[in-house]
C-alpha cells in the first residue's frame, strides 16, 4: 500500500495536483476542483496536528473495520460522509491552493511515522503508517474524482 512517507508516492501525487485546473470536471461528487483542494489540505492539517477533532465515532473506529478501509477495501465514490473538521479552510485562489496543499504534502513526508499521531474523528486512534497510507488513499481518491 502506497503512503506520504514513501519519495516517490507523494512525488507521484505533486504531479498529478500540479495537472489540476479551474476546469477540472469531477466525475462524481459535489465538490468543485477547490473545494476539493482544501478539503485534502484540510485532512492533512489534521494528521499533522494542526487542526483539532472531536471523540471517534461510529463503527469505523473499530480496529478490524477500520484497517479493512485504510488498507484492503476500494473507497466508494460519492457516499461516504466526510468529518466537518475536514471542511475548515474555504478554497481561495486554486494556485495558491495547491502551493499550500504541496507545503503539507511535504511536511508531511518529512515527519516520522513512529510516536504519537493525532486520532481521526471517524477513525479513532491511528499510527504513523495508518496516517501515512490514509493521506495517500484519500488525495489519490479525489485526484482520481477530477481525472488527475
Amino acid at each position: 500500500m502506497k503512503s506520504l512517507f514513501e519519495e516517490d508516492s507523494r512525488a507521484e501525487v505533486l504531479r498529478r495536483i500540479a495537472g489540476l485546473t479551474p476546469q477540472s470536471a469531477r466525475l462524481w461528487g459535489r465538490m468543485t476542483v477547490g473545494q476539493m483542494v482544501a478539503h485534502c489540505s484540510d485532512q492533512l492539517r489534521l494528521s499533522l496536528g494542526d487542526l483539532g477533532s472531536g471523540p471517534a465515532r461510529g463503527p469505523m473506529r473499530f480496529p478490524p473495520l477500520r484497517r479493512l478501509i485504510l488498507h484492503r477495501l476500494p473507497w466508494p465514490k460519492g457516499r461516504a460522509q466526510a468529518p466537518p473538521e475536514l471542511f475548515t479552510t474555504a478554497p481561495a485562489s486554486l494556485d495558491g491552493d495547491r502551493e499550500a496543499l504541496g507545503v503539507l504534502i511535504e511536511r508531511f513526508g518529512r515527519a516520522t511515522p513512529e510516536g504519537a499521531w493525532p486520532h481521526h474523528p471517524k477513525f479513532g486512534n491511528l499510527s504513523g503508517r495508518d496516517w501515512g497510507v490514509l493521506g495517500y488513499r484519500h488525495l489519490d481518491h479525489h485526484l482520481r474524482q477530477f481525472g488527475q
